[in-house]
């Protein structure tokens, strides 16, 4: 999970370091860990009610409008993928919206349940 609202912040412990390529290094670090060689990766952009709004005032290079920005961002996370067979779910969210995190995790669990009957050969 990332929170996409953050990408004009420092964290907190160092003020040098924004939050957002934070985020990237932590997302990078998991997606290609040996443990990890073989999975497909679900990433929640997370915070997009508050991300809406940033992005009116605080632009993110040329990229003026949320379609452009969030757009932006999510090629920037799936560029971190150094297996280009491995599949990497990306998700907008707001947490606060609990039908759409409902809706989210519904779809997330049929596609993990779709994917094991898929490769035990059931479906």
């Amino acid at each position: 999970m990332a929170a996409v609202s953050e990408y004009d912040e420092v964290l907190f412990e160092d003020e040098t370091t924004n939050r957002m390529i934070e985020s990237m290094r932590l997302f990078e670090s998991i997606c290609n860990s040996r443990w990890f060689l073989q999975t497909s990766i679900i990433l929640f952009l997370n915070k997009r009610d508050i991300f809406a709004e940033k992005i009116t005032f605080v632009s993110i290079r040329a990229h003026k409008t949320y379609d452009d920005s969030i757009n932006f961002i999510r090629r920037k996370f799936e560029a971190l993928n150094a297996n280009p067979r491995k599949t990497i779910y990306v998700h907008q969210t707001c947490a606060t919206d609990t039908d759409q995190i409902q809706l989210i995790l519904d779809s997330v669990i049929s596609m993990i349940i779709q994917t094991n009957l898929h490769k035990s050969g059931l479906y």
